[in-house]
């Protein structure tokens, strides 16, 4: 894998010709991409048909929560589809994340697609955690539980963020894949997000992928903002070991 790969750029738009017009300003080929509720719900799999076409990774970040049945189901499908990497939530439990890994192997007539977990959003902080999900606990301990229990299930690793990345393979496995949403450059707001990193943080404290929206997206001029981004990934001091 190139090391520019395990930058994945948010698709955060709702059309094909927004999604074309962006990938031609960042101008960078066969780079990794996600693909969120917002384009693919109203875009449909075709989308996802045209990146890979066009040689691009990308990430079909749906983030499924459902039961078992209907999650495998899902996932079959979605495996026919030809994205490189899924998710769900973490919060479905142990039989639904189990379900999905089935679902995958069931439709894929290659290689199935890696599976993440997602463990809490970057908008959820301590606060909402106690105060709206009723959730007791310090928020890392609930991260670290959940990325346990997708470990366990059979899942490739966890989508979480950066500052949550060591402990979870400390307790997982060190190939457990950390995919780190959330990513600021220095100079950037966090806007809604509550637990955001810079591209060097999040190599330096152990994610495997950055999953990079606004920073590059709503830049002025998004193909140097993914340099920018790139160089600070590139030049951190840790070392990426998948």
């Amino acid at each position: 894998m190139r090391e520019e790969e395990r930058i994945i750029i948010a698709l955060d738009v709702s059309t094909k010709e927004e999604m074309r017009r962006m990938l031609k300003m960042i101008h960078k080929p066969g780079c990794s991409v996600k693909v969120g509720l917002e384009l693919y719900l109203q875009q449909g799999a075709d989308v996802v048909r045209e990146l890979k076409a066009g040689g691009y990774s990308v990430f079909l970040d749906l983030k499924l929560h459902d039961i078992p049945h209907t999650v495998n189901r899902a996932m079959r499908g979605i495996a026919r589809v030809g994205a490189d990497m899924v998710n769900v939530h973490a919060a479905g439990g142990s039989e639904m994340m189990k379900a999905a890994i089935e679902g995958l192997e069931e439709g894929a007539t290659g290689k199935r697609p890696i599976c993440l977990a997602v463990t809490q959003l970057t908008s959820t902080d301590q606060v909402m955690l106690e105060n709206e999900l009723l959730i007791e606990h310090p928020i890392i301990d609930v991260i670290t539980r959940y990325s346990e229990l997708a470990y366990r299930s059979g899942l490739d690793g966890v989508v979480c963020s950066a500052w949550e990345a060591r402990k979870i393979k400390a307790q997982t496995s060190e190939h457990f894949l950390a995919v780190t949403p959330g990513i600021r450059l220095q100079s950037d707001r966090a806007d809604d997000q509550k637990r955001v990193a810079t591209p060097a943080q999040a190599k330096e404290l152990g994610s495997d992928y950055i999953v990079v929206g606004r920073s590059i997206t709503g830049a002025e001029n998004p193909g140097d903002a993914f340099n920018r981004v790139f160089g600070e990934w590139r030049n951190a001091k840790w070392k990426v070991k998948n």
